[in-house]
């Protein structure tokens, strides 16, 4: 892939502070983009209609020497589950084709006031959640590395949009592995941060907004094609917003004050059955060792309990028929289920694990037997709200694209950013799709 749309978005950044290129230039080559590789993909399923504006009121302003933002003219995609103001947000139902927020997510505003401008809206399951990226309003969105795959769910759009470099970078959400999944499919770098880091106002479900307290599994969170735009996306995403009382004041570590010699981790490839495929075990020991050969003591060990279970119970909980004292008590195992994964990881620094059993199956197959419960890699660590970062470190032999998942502490996302980058530079990261 030749030209700006493939060039990494930290990179664009730089280039449009120093006047490189300009605003204007690099929204019109993702618009060219657009036009001819979208139609295959179906990723981007709404275009901001003012982006262009945007983009030339970007350049005048850097004419007259005012101060850009770290994002300044960088455009940027959204889910469809996260508002934006003046550009439906239908979250893939017909009942929404109309709705346009008054307001943007905190997320939304923070990249824009970062001098960001929105490019278009992302594709989703029904109502933003499910492992398939497929609705009966904007249609199904296919994987940019093979068509007839799934770039999965529920961030799927977003992630195909950033691989296949219609966009440079965007917002994805996460409650179960909704960032990770289509990350591991599509084979860009995303990052899951700690539950309470980055403010989940106006982002929605089927009930509206989501706040706080009514799903603290979910996290919004940046989905790019390499980990230093992660870096550079989370130090404008992070702090409190005074609207969603969850979130902490903790300022986002230095990846780069990260050293790998020394750390502790934990590989993790044997849960389930029938398990990971042999070239996605492969790839994780492969990450195993170039974090050993980094200096990184690894030791293969197994997290104690069983997430993905409870995070089923969770969901279940959700339905009907469920009472108060039933809700309390699975809220106490929820709560013994953190502390219990909090001590065990006393003795560890990161966790390695797979994101899924294969690379991308074909359209329909996550809900097959074999494959229904093989998000249990990423589902118990929404349950701890443990930042987590994916990564491409491997190809199967079919040309797919396999990722490694680093789980760190909470609080600890430079540490997951750190050693994803030190993956990246290793084995790889990001292959422009064949088209």
């Amino acid at each position: 892939m030749e030209g700006l749309t493939g060039l990494a978005a930290h990179r664009l950044a730089r280039m449009l502070r120093a006047r490189e290129v300009s605003a204007a230039e690099l929204l019109a080559a993702h618009l060219d983009r657009l036009e001819t590789v979208n139609p295959l993909v179906n990723a981007v399923v709404r275009l901001a209609p003012d982006a262009m504006d945007q983009a030339r009121a970007a350049d005048q302003a850097l004419a007259r020497g005012e101060e850009p933002g770290p994002l300044h003219g960088l455009p940027f995609t959204a889910k469809d589950n996260v508002e934006t103001r003046g550009v439906v947000t239908a979250i893939g139902v017909p009942e929404r084709a109309g709705t346009v927020p008054p307001a943007d997510a905190t997320a939304v505003a923070r990249l824009r006031a970062a001098g960001g401008i929105l490019l278009g809206k992302t594709n989703c399951p029904p109502w933003g959640g499910g492992l398939e990226t497929d609705n009966p309003l904007d249609g199904r969105t296919d994987n940019p590395y093979d068509r007839s795959r799934t770039p999965g769910g529920s961030s799927g759009g977003e992630a195909a949009a950033v691989a296949a470099a219609l966009s440079p970078c965007g917002l994805g959400t996460d409650s179960g592995g909704s960032l990770r999944v289509p990350a591991h499919f599509c084979g860009v770098a995303t990052l899951k941060p700690t539950n309470g880091l980055v403010p989940v106002t106006g982002v929605l479900d089927d009930d509206g907004p989501i706040g706080a307290l009514s799903d603290p599994r979910t996290q919004p969170g940046p989905i790019a094609r390499s980990v230093q735009d992660l870096t550079m996306l989370l130090g404008v995403l992070a702090g409190p917003d005074g609207r969603d009382g969850g979130v902490a004041p903790v300022p986002p570590g230095d990846p780069a004050a990260v050293r790998v010699e020394g750390l502790r981790v934990a590989v993790h490839t044997g849960a389930g059955s029938p398990g990971p495929t042999p070239e996605t075990t492969a790839t994780v020991t492969a990450a195993a060792e170039a974090l050993a050969s980094a200096g990184a003591a690894v030791e293969e060990a197994r997290p104690p309990g069983d997430g993905h279970a409870l995070t089923v119970e969770v969901w279940r909980s959700y339905g009907p028929g469920v009472s108060s004292q039933e809700l309390y008590r699975l809220l106490r195992r929820w709560d013994r289920y953190r502390a219990e994964l909090g001590v065990w990881m006393t003795s560890w620094d990161a966790i390695l694990t797979p994101v899924y059993d294969c690379p991308a199956p074909p359209h329909g197959a996550t809900e097959t037997p074999e494959l229904r419960d093989a998000i249990r890699w990423t589902t118990p660590w929404s349950l701890t709200g443990w930042p987590c970062t994916v990564v491409r470190c491997g190809t199967s032999p079919d040309g797919l694209s396999i990722g490694v998942q680093v789980i760190a502490p909470p609080w600890r996302d430079d540490l997951a950013l750190a050693l994803a980058a030190h993956l990246e530079t290793t084995l790889g990261g990001w292959h422009p799709p064949p088209l």
